[in-house]
């Protein structure tokens, strides 16, 4: 194949390419960006307060409550932080 039937091939692809980008439906999230700064806010606000829980437990022999509460908050705080970024405008 030499170059031109390459470049052929790949002007084609490019317009099938545009076509399906055209007939495809506008993207919509499954959360509406009105709520993100909300979401965050209570996501965050559980994150500190479970810091705080975690803070205050009696150090067990076996670690599984802290475990958990800690594993929580890790989460919340990682969800909080990335609804927080989007709702700022810097999408993650």
């Amino acid at each position: 194949m030499d170059n031109y039937e390459a470049i052929q091939i790949r002007t084609r692809l490019n317009h099938a390419e545009q076509a399906l980008h055209k007939s495809l439906p506008p993207f919509s999230p499954y959360v509406p960006a009105s709520l993100l700064p909300s979401i965050a806010l209570i996501l965050l606000t559980s994150t500190f307060a479970l810091a705080f829980y975690f803070s205050t437990l009696p150090k067990d022999t076996f670690p599984l409550r802290e475990t958990a509460v800690a594993s929580l908050a890790s989460v919340l705080g990682g969800f909080g932080v990335v609804a927080l970024f989007c709702s700022v405008g810097v999408n993650v």
